[in-house]
């Protein structure tokens, strides 16, 4: 039986030791690599380790919650892109629509003006037939006009004598029944003198004699306003011997 020597003792235990320590450093890392991994999401080993690791659905939960507020946004931009076109196409109908109705008025419109315009015309074709006749009856001319506006001068009481019309008549417009002065005072005002014996509008307006036409160029509505004119401010036509 061989003698164990001090040195070859030493050498067993060194080596039983190198065993041994290397045992604990397996079960130490084993055990660290225990203690690292959670039971049920919690357990630590030590009072000085980190925060516990904590395994919740609430970060999915909020992913989830950005994801369809995301969506939800997009929807609403959406809808709110649609309202507006809708809007526009309705402001664009109703506009449409008022512009024809307003056309529709003014066609009217002017179809009525058209229908009294062509009443007009032909009340006063039926009012003119007799005056016709009648001026044929005394000649569509200078003496033909004196004497008609006589004859009408006659029956409402206005003097005035054939002489004083004629005298006044060439002095103010030749004879001419459509003599219109553009350039004294009354046409600066905007009021030109005009027919026969060159009555103003507003005087023609105020000493028309009834019975007689309202066209102011009418040379025997023109003589006889014109002689009532005078006739009022200056006693009778046959008074004047100058512009009046």
């Amino acid at each position: 039986m061989p003698k164990n020597t001090l040195r070859d003792r030493s050498r067993t235990l060194t080596k039983t030791n190198k065993i041994a320590i290397a045992g604990v450093a397996t079960l130490g890392a084993a055990a660290l690599a225990f203690t690292a991994v959670p039971s049920g999401g919690q357990t630590t080993t030590d009072a000085s380790a980190p925060d516990k690791v904590a395994y919740s659905a609430e970060p999915v939960k909020g992913v989830k919650a950005s994801v369809t507020d995301q969506l939800t946004g997009a929807a609403l931009k959406v809808q709110a892109v649609e309202a507006k076109k809708k809007a526009a196409a309705e402001a664009a109908a109703t506009k449409k629509a008022a512009a024809t109705k307003k056309a529709a008025a003014t066609k009217k419109a002017e179809r009525q003006r058209e229908a009294q315009a062509a009443a007009s015309r032909s009340v006063e074709r039926i009012a003119f037939q007799p005056v016709a006749a009648k001026k044929a009856a005394y000649g569509n001319n200078l003496d033909g006009w004196i004497r008609e506006a006589l004859s009408i001068m006659k029956s409402k009481g206005i003097p005035g004598s054939y002489h004083g019309l004629h005298k006044n008549i060439m002095r103010e417009s030749s004879g001419n029944p459509n003599a219109i002065n553009n350039w004294d005072i009354n046409a600066q005002n905007g009021i030109p003198s005009k027919g026969l014996l060159q009555v103003i509008p507003p005087t023609f307006k105020a000493y028309h004699v009834p019975g007689t036409s309202w066209n102011i160029y009418d040379p025997v509505a023109n003589i006889t306003a014109a002689a009532n004119y005078a006739a009022d401010r200056y006693g009778s036509i046959d008074n004047v011997n100058s512009a009046y």
